[in-house]
Parts: structure tokens; sequence; C-alpha cells
């Protein structure tokens, strides 16, 4: 099995809401994979099951070489754990400790879970920091940065783990639009370096540009995926052309966010 995610069948219900129905899908190493589709459609459920954060009721996922959820039954929590280290995931809000600096936010996994030295962890953080543009940050407190440089901050948080796949859940959708393409050059340069990526993003610039496939997800089913050129220009389904139609009207976007898009599509 050379997947680094393998989800086959995947059912998840809060309640009697269906939310996810039957999901079959691959993502394969190096591969930057982006789920777009409209809220509501079940997007940010199918990334939390592959961290162990949602339990679905039947189905399989495989991430990394290892079962973690095998027809309802999570993996065992030391393993689970263990396991997490390998799969780095950034949320929409930072979750950032605010009582932490910059460099102690990106160490404490390091240290606490991977049983790194303070200066081990501490030489990996800085050479993250410089990564992600935030080498004058490393004393800095979370309360005053920007919401970019918190998720830039967020980002090199799980990358000092070293994980073998990225998830990403909205990341920019909490940041005001100036603020997005910081943000998203850092993932651009993972993309470039060979990070298996799925992402979760209504950035559709982002989508075409940088995903080697786009999956589309309505209802809680992936409806159609394949290459950006494939699902931006000759997408197979209605409710695909409906759903973009929707997303890319110049009205229904900031001036910011539709700047962005014209420069990226």
């Amino acid at each position: 099995m050379n997947e680094m995610i393998r989800i086959r069948h995947l059912s998840k219900s809060f309640g009697f809401n269906h939310v996810l129905k039957g999901i079959d899908f691959d993502v394969l190493p190096s591969e930057v994979v982006v789920v777009i589709g409209p809220s509501g459609s079940g997007k940010s459920t199918l990334l939390r099951c592959c961290n162990g954060l949602e339990r679905a009721q039947a189905g399989t996922v495989d991430i990394c070489g290892e079962r973690l959820i095998d027809e309802g039954v999570m993996l065992g929590e030391q393993r689970l754990n263990r396991l997490r280290t390998q799969v780095g995931m950034v949320f929409q809000s930072f979750n950032l400790f605010p009582h932490l600096s910059v460099m102690d936010n990106v160490t404490v996994g390091p240290v606490t879970l991977s049983g790194l030295s303070k200066k081990q962890a501490q030489e990996r953080a800085q050479a993250l920091l410089a990564k992600v543009g935030l080498s004058d940050k490393l004393h800095a407190m979370p309360a005053s940065l920007s919401g970019g440089q918190k998720q830039r901050v967020a980002i090199a948080r799980a990358l000092a783990m070293e994980p073998k796949v990225m998830l990403f859940d909205e990341p920019t959708s909490a940041l005001d639009p100036e603020l997005v393409g910081e943000v998203l050059n850092v993932m651009k340069l993972l993309a470039r370096e060979g990070m298996t990526m799925m992402v979760v993003t209504h950035e559709m610039g982002f989508a075409k540009e940088v995903a080697d496939r786009v999956a589309v997800m309505d209802a809680g089913r992936i409806i159609e995926t394949d290459t950006p050129e494939v699902i931006f220009k000759r997408p197979r389904e209605a409710r695909t052309k409906e759903f973009l139609q929707a997303v890319l009207k110049p009205d229904s976007v900031s001036v910011s966010q539709a700047d962005y898009l014209r420069a990226r599509l």
C-alpha cells in the first residue's frame, strides 16, 4: 500500500445528520490534494477523521501506513498519539498557547512528545520560523502578532514534529484578505518541497495553482476529483459548475479577494 492516506467507505453521522456518506479517497506521497465544496458538505469532518479527531461509524482510514479507523474502532490512545506526531494539522483558528512565546509554542511539542533536548528543539524552531518568514518574532507573544503571523507560527509548530503528512482545515478563513497571501505562500513552499498535503479551502486560486488534484464535495460525498485544469475548465458534474459559478462571481467576494482570484486564475 503506497498511499499516504487511504479512505474506504467512510461514513460519519452527528445524530440524524449524515455528514459523510461512504467516502472512498486516496492521497499519494508528495501529492497536494485540495478539497473544495459548499459549506456543510463534510470537508472539515473528512479532514478531522484523518487525524483521529472525529470517530467515524463505518469504513476505514489508513494514514502513514497505520490503520487509524477500522469500522468505527479508533486506534488505541498510545498508538494514536504516536501517529499524530506524523500528521501535522493546521486549523482555521490558530490554537497557539497565549502564555508562551513564539519560540516556546514551536518547541513545546518536540520537547514533550519527541524527546528532543531544548537546544535541539530551539535550533529546529529557528530554522522553521525563518522558513515561514518570522525570524524576528522568536520572542514575541501571540497577542502581538497579526492573524497571518499567528497562522504561520501554527504551521511552523506543526512542521516542528517533522510530520509525513500535513492537513490544513481552511487555514486562511479567519484572516483579513490582505493577510491571506502570506500564509498561502508558505503552503506553496511546502508543496514545492514535496510535502504530502490535504487542504480544505475556499481559495480557488490556490487550488488551481498548487493542487495536483482537486476533490469536490457536496452533501457528504466526493462528487468528482481530477486535475485543477479539468475541475476549473471542464467539470463533469452540474453541481460542481454551479458551485464554481457562485464562488467565482465578482460580486460574491471582497475587492481584495476578487483581485487575488483574477491574479491566480
